[in-house]
């Protein structure tokens, strides 16, 4: 094959079968001519290698700025981003042109591989079966999740077994606390079956935001307490530093793009209630796990048994009904029913709902309100708390402080707007504490909100002695039944005589 350039590949194959075989027959093995292997006998460098190394096809640009006015600028500030550099150097010798990029920043990087600093180096870890569990949040905001058509403001909170991936998400309606970690660990480990012997979190730090030195100690003793109860050893990676809880961290991307994915096929990412999305979740999450079966069925052997009960996922507050009809807690105003104006209560807090308690009777459950990102109060109203004395001075609704959060519908909200646009203000709260009495009396909050959306689209105002007629019967107007019992010697002629005087 005279003429044919033999490559580095073939040159080594022959070099190879030349160990045991003569040139011709090594040659033949490797592809080429008897004469190729003779000349390859006078010089056996590889083709690559007598090839002469290619010169520049231009000057170098670079050549008069790099070493006087490059290099101090990356002595000076190691940082600096190869983009920066370059925008000064157009600022300085705006002759260079904007060609010079590609070759500036090969010409820094290849500068930095053997004068920059030393970067940290990343140890990989060998993981044992029920040794570690992870724990962290991330932020679900990007995937534009609705409940109700209302965007829905949370996080997830993520658990994972270093070893075999097992993963449990739980839904986070606030923001990083530790009654969050407290539910979402805990119901990851009743799940699992099982505790691993150590659990790593990140510095927490945004639990311990804005908490004096007294609220985080008693927040680092409830954390190793939680930890103390399932025989776990808390363990924290240095703030700022991800890496040292990769084993989560990598993790949150293929979930989060997972949901991503499962959102798309889905066609929508509005669901009708909480509990709808948080089985969404539970479901993707399920499936993860079902790939990792036979791996996560091994390390189950290899976890600790968990107790008997689990522990405590909530803080307790106590807190003094207003004469407002309600308390205040975390920036948020609760109502309660009047009866309760004057006593101090107990308030269980989870991370979306509020247990509360007088003594130890459990009272009622609200949901849990988040202070506005402002900064601004909030309100958690429950017209039925209040209604009985709006009643008595329903223009107390006209300036009322929680007066949108009064309404517990929309359709109730757009009848007060059009009632003060047709009406004076004394009418409008009148007909409209009046509707709210209605649907609280009668139990039709939800069918007196479609008929007061049917009026308004057509134009009408709500006429409230149809309303009470639909509604009908008014609790007030139920007849008094009279029930006439007949005297015992009645039911004596149904029995004989004999009877009688036998039994007897």
């Amino acid at each position: 094959m005279p003429g044919r350039h033999i490559t580095d590949h073939q040159m080594r194959l022959y070099m190879k079968y030349r160990q045991t075989d003569s040139p011709p027959v090594a040659a033949a093995k490797a592809s080429f001519s008897t004469s190729t292997a003779y000349r390859i006998e006078q010089d056996r460098r590889l083709p690559s290698q007598k090839k002469a190394p290619r010169g520049r096809r231009r000057p170098d640009p670079l050549a008069r700025v790099f070493e006087t006015e490059i290099v101090p600028m990356l002595k000076a500030a190691p940082g600096v981003r190869p983009v920066t550099i370059f925008e000064e150097l157009l600022r300085r010798h705006p002759e260079l042109g904007a060609g010079i990029r590609r070759t500036l920043e090969r010409r820094i990087r290849a500068w930095r591989a053997i004068h920059g600093e030393e970067q940290e180096v990343i140890f990989r870890q060998t993981h044992e079966p029920g040794q570690r569990g992870l724990s962290d949040f991330t932020d679900m905001g990007e995937l534009g999740v609705t409940i109700a058509g209302v965007p829905l403001d949370h996080r997830l909170y993520h658990f994972r077994l270093a070893y075999s991936g097992f993963e449990h998400a739980h839904v986070v309606l606030g923001g990083e606390s530790f009654v969050a970690l407290a539910e979402g660990l805990q119901n990851a480990l009743w799940s699992l079956g099982g505790a691993p012997r150590e659990h790593r979190t990140d510095s927490l730090s945004a639990a311990f935001c804005n908490l004096d030195r007294d609220a985080k100690d008693d927040l680092t003793r409830r954390y190793e307490d939680l930890c103390a109860h399932y025989g776990m050893r808390p363990s924290r990676n240095n703030r700022g530093i991800a890496h040292e809880n990769g084993a989560i961290e990598s993790s949150h991307g293929h979930l989060k793009r997972a949901i991503g994915d499962a959102l798309l096929l889905r066609g929508t990412a509005d669901f009708d209630d909480l509990a709808a999305y948080r089985g969404f979740i539970d479901e993707i999450a399920s499936r993860r796990n079902a790939r990792n079966a036979k791996r996560i069925d091994s390390e189950r052997s290899a976890l600790q048994d968990l107790p008997d009960r689990r522990t405590s996922d909530y803080e307790e507050v106590i807190v003094h009904v207003t004469s407002s009809g309600g308390f205040t807690l975390r920036k948020v105003f609760y109502t309660v029913p009047s009866r309760l104006i004057g006593h101090r209560l107990r308030v269980r807090l989870y991370d979306d709902h509020l247990d509360v308690f007088v003594g130890g009777t459990h009272l009622l459950t609200l949901p849990r309100g988040r202070p506005h990102p402002n900064g601004k109060h909030d309100q958690v109203v429950d017209y039925r708390h209040v209604i009985h004395s709006l009643r008595r001075k329903p223009m107390a609704l006209l300036n009322l402080v929680y007066r949108d959060q009064l309404f517990p519908r929309e359709a109730y909200r757009r009848a007060f707007d059009v009632l003060r646009k047709r009406l004076p203000d004394k009418k409008a709260c009148r007909i409209m504490v009046d509707l709210l009495a209605l649907a609280h009396e009668r139990g039709c909050e939800a069918e007196l909100a479609n008929q007061l959306t049917a009026d308004l689209n057509d134009g009408r105002l709500p006429d409230l002695n149809r309303l009470r007629t639909h509604f009908a019967p008014d609790p007030a107007q139920v007849p008094n039944v009279v029930v006439r019992l007949a005297p015992l010697a009645t039911y004596e002629c149904l029995i004989g005589t004999a009877e009688i005087g036998g039994a007897a």
